[in-house]
């Protein structure tokens, strides 16, 4: 048995896709800078300002991190203002319901802090996690584990008495960095197939599964 569950947020508690990359590209519309959604899609999860960077780099736009911090607070606000249409995946809140007084829960996201903490206090969740990590505590993005083993000793646990929740490549791959056992689900942009080489201990389509989660984390 696992004394410890951690759990992305983007794809993987809520369903905050679309909002996100409208934020995004609202802020990129400020400085008439254009790219695909699937680019930033594929990205959700490694950090707004990491994103950014890859974006601006990726259309040869010049930047300085004077600017990256603009474009993130424009983010942020926004995503703030759209936050009505972040919902919970059916199946979150059963889950956690279900592990709560059985294990330490956590949340490792690395959103910023003032859109998480909204998101929390807007869906009254924040009463089930002992330790919730943002982008704003961490120095390095996923795939690094830096997050995962900052939330680990928040929550006075060790990385292998650890279970993390993640729908990404990098979550998964930060994961298993941080020496922790790994469900992937498949409510992000990540298939089945990509997720895999990322070698998770469980892949489940959604939150719905959670006999097959909850079996994992208690057996």
């Amino acid at each position: 048995m696992f004394e410890a569950v951690i759990f992305d947020w983007d794809g993987t508690l809520a369903d905050a896709r679309q909002v996100v990359v409208a934020s995004f590209q609202k802020a990129l519309r400020e400085i008439n800078c254009t790219i695909s959604d699937g680019f930033i899609e594929r990205r959700i999860g490694t950090g707004s300002a990491e994103t950014f960077r890859e974006i601006l780099r990726s259309t040869q736009t010049p930047f300085d991190e004077a600017l990256i911090k603009r474009l993130v607070e424009r983010k942020v606000q926004t995503e703030i203002e759209l936050s009505s249409g972040i919902k919970l995946f059916p199946g979150a809140l059963a889950l956690l319901e279900a592990l709560q007084g059985n294990v330490k829960l956590g949340l490792a996201s690395m959103n910023n802090r003032q859109v998480i903490n909204h998101l929390l206090n807007k869906r009254s969740i924040r009463k089930y996690f002992d330790a919730v990590l943002t982008a704003d505590d961490v120095a390095h993005s996923k795939p690094n584990p830096e997050i995962f083993l900052k939330c680990a000793v928040q929550l006075k646990s060790t990385p292998d008495r650890c279970v993390v929740v993640e729908d990404s490549i990098f979550g998964v791959e930060a994961a298993k960095a941080a020496g922790m056992k790994c469900i992937a689900v498949l409510t992000g942009v990540y298939g089945e197939a990509e997720l895999e080489k990322a070698k998770p201990d469980l892949i489940v389509k959604s939150l719905t599964e959670k006999s097959r989660i909850v079996n994992f984390v208690l057996a």
